[in-house]
């Protein structure tokens, strides 16, 4: 069985991946094309449940990743995000 190319990624794992594929993301060039908020949004809906913010850092390291080649530790984007979801807490 041949290793999936979204697994190539530096920060997808069989969590991730199965998460893009309940978003239908099943290539890199479908994910180079992505918006991380999308991505998080539709996530929440298909999931029905909130998502850690966590997962909108995932995102955005990847989508970088496939746009550019440059890996990037997911961490790294969570000041990028900063409390982009701080308004839905109370």
């Amino acid at each position: 069985m041949a290793k999936h190319e979204l697994l190539t990624l530096q920060n997808v794992g069989k969590a991730t991946l199965k998460d893009l594929e309940l978003l239908d993301i099943t290539s890199i060039q479908q994910l180079a094309k992505a918006d991380p908020d999308e991505l998080f949004h539709r996530l929440g809906i298909i999931k029905g449940s909130t998502q850690n913010p966590c997962n909108w850092d995932v995102f955005a390291a990847i989508i970088h990743e496939a746009k550019t080649g440059e890996k990037t530790p997911w961490w790294e984007w969570s000041k990028v995000r900063g409390n982009k979801f701080e308004k839905h807490k109370k």
